[in-house]
């Protein structure tokens, strides 16, 4: 079993800036792959960005040269950098992660972006 927590989200004016943290504990293998997810209200669950163990990364094409995605294996850690949001970005974004004993999710952490 693994657990994830995560931080970081919150209400920011377009243009602006958040970084996203999450916190992984449990049975964690070497291989891996951790990311993020979105979920805009009305919409389905999509992928923002993942990283695997290997350092190998894949955006959506939405976010591509906006957000970064990064990693701390020696913590179990995995960041999204997010610069230049726009309202679009506007959603509950999840923690994934992911090794050959399984998948889990975090609780989400919610994403406003407005004026």
């Amino acid at each position: 079993q693994v657990q994830l927590v995560e931080s970081g989200g919150g209400l920011v004016q377009p243009g602006g800036s958040l970084r996203l943290s999450c916190a992984a504990s449990g049975r964690i293998l070497n291989l891996n792959t951790m990311g993020w997810y979105r979920q805009a209200p009305g919409k389905q669950r999509e992928l923002v960005a993942t990283m695997n163990s290997g350092g190998s990364t894949n955006y959506a094409d939405s976010v591509k040269g906006r957000f970064t995605i990064s990693r701390d294996n020696a913590k179990n850690m995995v960041y999204l950098q997010m610069n230049s949001l726009e309202p679009e970005d506007t959603a509950i974004y999840y923690c994934n992660f992911l090794q050959p004993t399984g998948g889990y999710w975090g609780q989400g952490t919610q994403v406003t972006v407005s004026s």
